[in-house]
């Protein structure tokens, strides 16, 4: 039998080398446990929000890291992963060891116009478009999902403005792309290490405003 932290690494590990993770008869296996005690052990993570749960149980994101499309490929000279949004994938590149850089890919949600970025540790890639978030951050894990797949980068304010209108939502927050790298580069940072500890409101938000984000979306 392990332990919850032990299991978290363990996931974590595994997306960071190769972009995906071990299901749980897998995971079981090697820690000589059961399937039920594996399942306690990653319920008790996603209690502790490291970690998100599909319906079926099995794990569909641990920040930065996605097991399925959520509209961002992340691409280093040695792993492909899956971005749990726009600020998770700006993240990968600051956080795994081997990442930087990364080309980070996607495409506009209004326009399907295709985007691509090499984003590394040192320096804001180039580029005129814009991420609009949806949901405030203080209701992010109302639903996290439906927030982090509203977490986009689109062509320009006119998408937004479009998209938007074909969706019926109302506007979040809209910034560039050097504010949404500023934002990723030290997000995460620990997430890998043994005794990782989330951020508290306060800290949250005064991280936001650092990177250059402030005001009632961000908590501030």
């Amino acid at each position: 039998m392990t332990d919850a932290e032990s299991l978290r690494l363990r996931i974590y590990g595994q997306l960071a080398a190769e972009g995906r993770v071990d299901g749980v008869g897998a995971l079981a296996v090697q820690f000589s446990s059961t399937d039920a005690d594996i399942q306690v052990l990653l319920g008790e993570l996603a209690a502790q929000r490291h970690l998100v749960l599909a319906a079926d149980g099995i794990v569909e994101l641990a920040h930065p890291f996605g097991t399925r499309d959520f509209g961002f490929s992340v691409k280093s000279d040695r792993t492909l992963w899956w971005g749990g949004c726009a600020w998770d994938s700006f993240a990968i590149p600051h956080l795994v060891p081997h990442a930087s850089p990364a080309l980070v890919a996607t495409t506009c949600p209004n326009c399907g116009a295709a985007h691509a970025w090499n984003v590394d540790r040192e320096h804001p890639p180039e580029g005129s478009q814009v991420a609009h978030f949806l949901t405030p951050m203080a209701h992010v894990w109302d639903d996290v999902i439906h927030a982090c797949e509203n977490q986009r980068i689109f062509c320009d304010e006119v998408c937004v403005d479009g998209w938007l209108g074909r969706t019926g939502s109302r506007k979040g927050s809209v910034f560039d792309i050097p504010t949404l790298w500023r934002l990723a580069s030290h997000w995460y940072d620990g997430r890998l290490s043994r005794g990782y500890r989330r951020r508290e409101p306060v800290e949250a938000a005064t991280y936001f405003r650092d990177a250059g984000l402030s005001g009632s979306f961000w908590g501030n």
